[in-house]
C-alpha cells in the first residue's frame, strides 16, 4: 500500500490494467452481485432529489423495484448505502440497449443534460473500491471473474487501472491528487519495473 495524503492505494491499481469491453462482458458487472452498488452517504439525498428526472430514463421493472424500495436502500449484511436492485438482479437504475448492453439511466439523463450527476461514485471508479475508515480511506482493486475480458483489453492497451479511471479519480478527488496519483504511479513503476 501506498500512502497519498489520507488515502492508502493498492498497488494493484498501478500494477494492474484494465479497460471496460462492453461488446464482451455486456455491463456484467451492474447486473450480477449480492447487492446493488455502494452509495456515499451524500449521493442519497441526490438520488432522492433526481428520482422525478431520470424516471424517464428507467426501465418500468426499474421504476417499480424504486417506488416499492426507494431510491435507495441498505445491505442486509452490513448495513452499507446501495442501489435498490430488481428482483435480486440487475440494479433498478440499469437500462438496456438494442444490443443487450447495460446502460445506467442516471448516466443517460447526466448525457442528456437532464441532471448534473454523472452516477453513483462507486460505479464511476470501479473496479476500485474505497474504503472509509475513521482516519483514512482505502482504495483497493477488486477483481471479479466477469471482468476477466476488461483486463485482457487492459493489457493487450497497455492501460493501468489508475490511467483507465483517470475522470473518476479526478472526480472524486481532485486534479491535484491525481497529478500526485500519476507520479507516484510513475515512480513505482520505475522501482518495480511493471
Amino acid at each position: 500500500m501506498i500512502q497519498i495524503d489520507d488515502k492508502l492505494i493498492s498497488e494493484d491499481i498501478f500494477s494492474e490494467e484494465f479497460v471496460c469491453n462492453l461488446t464482451k462482458c455486456k455491463g456484467a458487472c451492474c447486473v450480477e452481485g449480492d447487492v446493488g452498488a455502494p452509495l456515499d452517504k451524500d449521493e442519497l439525498v441526490i438520488l432522492d432529489n433526481i428520482y422525478d428526472k431520470i424516471r424517464p430514463y428507467l426501465t418500468e421493472a426499474g421504476i417499480k423495484a424504486l417506488d416499492e424500495q426507494g431510491t435507495w436502500t441498505t445491505d442486509p449484511m452490513d448495513g452499507m448505502y446501495v442501489t435498490p436492485m430488481i428482483e435480486d438482479a440487475e440494479c433498478a437504475y440499469v437500462t438496456f440497449d438494442d444490443r443487450g448492453i447495460t446502460k445506467c439511466g442516471i448516466e443517460k439523463a447526466y448525457e442528456d443534460g437532464a441532471i448534473d450527476w454523472q452516477k453513483p461514485i462507486s460505479c464511476h471508479l470501479y473496479p476500485i473500491r474505497v474504503t472509509e475508515y475513521s482516519t483514512f480511506s482505502a482504495l483497493n482493486y477488486h477483481e471479479w471473474p466477469i471482468c476477466n475480458d476488461a483486463c485482457t483489453l487492459g493489457k493487450e492497451l497497455q492501460v493501468p487501472v489508475y490511467k483507465f479511471l483517470k475522470t473518476p479519480l479526478t472526480r472524486k478527488y481532485g486534479e491535484d491528487f491525481y497529478a500526485t496519483l500519476s507520479d507516484v504511479a510513475e515512480e513505482w513503476k520505475k522501482e518495480y519495473g511493471k
